[in-house]
């Protein structure tokens, strides 16, 4: 999203009448030509995001925000780390995702004996019948894939748990001395149960920051019940239709890298950030008291991106800060610890983010 700059004017010509310097004429040609290259495929990502969307309301019933949030974590080459109780749709979102969208999809259960070598691969001894030599070849795990739904995720151990880190951060495994590149797009979708906690393993810090977004399902409004009702037991379901393809998310996600992030929403992230570390000198008192650990680099990271990809979604060629604070709380969730105190006194790790917000929110109210 370059925007051209303006064509010397008449009076910086040169006196030969030649119009000025070639070479400036064609800069300004390759710059209008790529602007117009980039308003283009931002019409083409807003269009297909549509047509996604419309797939999955055929299939799932509400939860418009949860499933752009999906989206945005795609378009941003991030990760997601849903909430919910059992019963929401949340493997059928999904998987009518990947569907629509064309990509490759696996769901692995995770339990208590699951061990990494079930989901990276494992080296295998196979018998070459021309020569009846045996070697070892490895064959791969379901985390070879581009969608990958990882169910009830703090159902095992740490150890298995970590089995992701490397193809979360990296987009490659590395198995018996051999990195294995994952095909791309490559997007990892976990889920948590909020109720069931006895037996479960909580995610490490490390692993959690990797997770682009904190995304909670709510229950359905009685509206949304009864026509998930209707459909569910008419007999009758529908289809998806393959509306995009992994080709095609590759150079979205790109484009939503050139969008142009303005200077005071920069500042502004910064700002929102640092905030709420309880360890800096200019942190506040309530930050002190009630956040235990704050959110690192990655959070502001990847809050601008996520802001660039919304961006492009509300069809705007720069971040706002609307953008921001739509995105903060997903964000922002799972990167803050709150101290004793703030359990003892009730107060979430929701209700320090909206205070956040509310008190930054205040000073460029006149730039939103």
């Amino acid at each position: 999203m370059v925007t051209p700059p303006p064509r010397p004017n008449e009076s910086s010509n040169t006196a030969n009448g030649n119009g000025g310097d070639a070479s400036s004429g064609d800069a300004s040609s390759t710059d209008e030509a790529t602007l117009n290259s980039d308003v283009a495929a931002a019409e083409a990502l807003i269009h297909s995001v549509n047509q996604v969307k419309e797939q999955v309301s055929r299939v799932v019933v509400g939860q418009d925000e949860v499933v752009e949030q999906l989206l945005i974590a795609i378009l941003a080459r991030g990760h997601c780390l849903l909430e919910g109780v059992p019963g929401l749709a949340k493997t059928l979102m999904v998987r009518t995702l990947a569907s629509s969208m064309s990509l490759d999809f696996r769901r692995i259960q995770f339990t208590p004996d699951l061990m990494p070598g079930d989901i990276t691969g494992t080296d295998i001894i196979q018998e070459d019948h021309e020569t009846g030599r045996r070697e070892m070849v490895f064959r791969k795990g379901p985390i070879f894939t581009q969608m990958l739904l990882a169910d009830e995720i703090n159902r095992t151990p740490p150890k298995t748990q970590a089995a992701l880190l490397e193809a979360m951060q990296e987009h490659e495994v590395t198995a018996g001395g051999h990195t294995f590149p994952l095909a791309e797009p490559f997007f990892v979708l976990a889920t948590q149960n909020p109720i069931e906690q006895e037996g479960t393993y909580p995610l490490p810090e490390a692993q959690r920051d990797r997770f682009l977004f904190h995304v909670v399902v709510t229950y359905p409004s009685r509206d949304e019940e009864s026509e998930i009702i209707d459909r569910t037991t008419s007999g009758q379901l529908q289809e998806v239709q393959h509306v995009v393809t992994g080709e095609q998310i590759v150079q979205f996600q790109s484009l939503v890298r050139r969008v142009p992030l303005p200077p005071h929403v920069k500042e502004w992230v910064i700002d929102l950030v640092r905030d709420a570390r309880p360890n800096q000198p200019e942190a506040k008192d309530w930050v002190r008291e009630w956040i235990q650990w704050g959110p690192g680099p990655r959070a502001s990271q990847q809050l601008v991106l996520a802001a660039k990809a919304r961006a492009l979604l509300y069809g705007r060629t720069h971040v706002s800060i609307d953008d921001v604070l739509a995105l903060a709380l997903p964000v922002l969730r799972h990167r803050i610890v709150p101290t004793f105190a703030a359990e003892a006194d009730g107060v979430e790790v929701q209700d320090l983010i909206e205070r956040l917000i509310k008190e930054h929110a205040v000073a460029p109210a006149s730039i939103l």
